[in-house]
């Protein structure tokens, strides 16, 4: 498996060496060992998700204020383009975003750390996605960023998208938004 960190060091995508022939394939998709060694620190995962939605919906920027989440995410259907907001005050990456391609061909994966806002839009006909997450999920904290927030300015590969939910489109502002530490 290979890690690559991106333009805001902790958010790392990991790419998994595929064997495969005319029967199909098989790729490790996970191991502990190598992640805590890339990550630089021990990590639980105590929840996994799976959702499945259509061309043009955008889920997030959702956070977790309190408990907050790291997320280890991927595609096994489809194609999305996935986004990081680091939301970190400390950090030299404040307000920055980070954008990457996951798809159940390119079969990549990617860390978020707690402290960033995350979400994702729909490329093709459909996605499924699925992520591990380091904490479980509490509605009382959750928070969600405006998608298209003009100061956080994020680049999707779209003009705008067809479906966003009733908790997205009731999302603040980057300078409305709370923060951590």
């Amino acid at each position: 498996m290979k890690a690559t960190p991106l333009d805001i060091k902790d958010i790392i995508v990991f790419e998994p060496n595929i064997f495969g022939d005319d029967r199909g394939f098989f790729f490790e998709s996970f191991n502990q060992k190598f992640f805590e060694e890339v990550v630089g620190r021990p990590v639980q995962f105590v929840q996994d998700n799976h959702s499945r939605s259509v061309k043009g919906v955008l889920r997030g920027l959702h956070y977790q204020i309190q408990q907050s989440q790291g997320k280890l995410v991927r595609v096994t259907q489809g194609e999305v383009f996935d986004v990081a907001v680091d939301l970190r005050k400390s950090s030299t990456t404040f307000g920055k975003w980070v954008g990457v391609h996951l798809s159940a061909e390119n079969k990549k994966q990617l860390w978020i750390p707690e402290g960033f806002a995350h979400g994702f839009v729909v490329l093709s006909e459909s996605a499924e996605f699925l992520y591990k997450t380091t904490d479980y999920w509490t509605p009382e904290h959750e928070r969600s960023l405006a998608w298209d927030d003009a100061t956080v300015a994020i680049n999707w590969p779209l003009a705008e998208p067809t479906a966003l939910s009733a908790k997205d489109k009731k999302a603040v502002n980057f300078e409305n938004a709370e923060v951590f530490a």
